[in-house]
């Protein structure tokens, strides 16, 4: 699943639908950020950034809680999750 595979969700009128949307766009961007930091804690992501190593793990950690939040509301409102 990518970015633009959301779209229909985000612009739904039904909340259920945007709330989704959000997951998903979230779930997308935390994971793909985690291969990054994966592929540069070995020397392997293949570009130069001036941003610290410390600061995507940092934001990695935030990112996760708020998935974690997000995931909690999903049960208390029965929204089902998919796999990402």
């Amino acid at each position: 699943m990518e970015l633009k595979d959301t779209v229909e969700l985000m612009t739904s009128a039904d909340w259920k639908d945007r709330f989704l949307a959000e997951y998903l766009q979230t779930k997308i961007r935390y994971e793909k950020l985690h291969k990054l930091i994966v592929k540069r804690e070995v020397g392997k992501h293949g570009f130069d950034t001036p941003i610290p190593f410390e600061s995507w793990k940092e934001q990695a950690y935030h990112m996760g809680l708020y998935l974690y939040e997000l995931e909690k509301q999903a049960v208390l409102h029965g929204i089902e999750l998919p796999k990402v």
